[in-house]
């Protein structure tokens, strides 16, 4: 009598179930990572927008950095009696030409021993800088002048600091925003016995105090 060997009992459905539960695992990962696409778009272009500006900072030093250095018209002359502090006022900066130099009473309350306004144009009148310059005898009234033009600076602070001539401190600059139109700047500076105040539009302001060789 031959013995029969029975046949072990299985599991038909293990493959079944296991495959069954992988897949649904694979459908929570594609559903989780399409939330999440969707989240990022989101995120991206509709609540803080930074996709849609994300070039903005490369086209701004870009479009920073291709600012012509020269000027693309002559400056006038000064006169032939022109002040020594006068002739030390540049012909250019940049690509700003000086295009007016004439006597200014604009600070005679504070009696500086001359006083002079200028303009630097790059040949768009909506681009000009106004320069006023003026120099007093010692320090003590050149400082007093720039504090006074300082605080009646009504705009945003956009800069500040301290003038330095070979390392040595010799007064002081701060440029600030227009009080009335945002669009307009002005800097002010002091070295020593000389005043300067630079005023125009925001971006004139900032490329021309900065690159002003006094």
């Amino acid at each position: 009598m031959s013995k029969s060997n029975p046949r072990p009992k299985t599991r038909p459905n293990a493959r079944v179930v296991a495959r069954g539960s992988s897949h649904g695992k694979l459908r929570v990962v594609v559903a989780a990572a399409a939330v999440a696409i969707i989240l990022a778009l989101l995120s991206a272009f509709v609540w803080p927008g930074w996709a849609l500006n994300k070039d903005v900072t490369p086209k701004a030093d870009q479009s920073e950095t291709s600012q012509p250095t020269t000027p693309s018209i002559k400056a006038k002359a000064l006169p032939s009696d022109a002040t020594e502090l006068l002739k030390a006022m540049p012909d250019s900066v940049l690509n700003f030409a000086r295009t007016k130099a004439s006597d200014s009473s604009t600070w005679s309350s504070s009696s500086p021993l001359e006083e002079y306004t200028l303009v630097y144009s790059t040949g768009k009148k909506a681009e000009n800088v106004t320069l006023i310059v003026a120099q007093w005898s010692t320090s003590t009234p050149a400082k007093t002048q720039y504090d006074d033009l300082a605080k009646a600076l009504g705009g945003k602070t956009i800069a500040s600091g301290a003038v330095k001539v070979q390392g040595n401190a010799t007064g002081d600059y701060v440029v600030k925003g227009g009080k009335e139109d945002t669009s307009q700047t002005t800097a002010v500076w002091r070295n020593d016995t000389v005043v300067f105040q630079a005023t125009g539009a925001k971006s004139s302001v900032q490329r021309f105090y900065q690159k002003f060789p006094l």
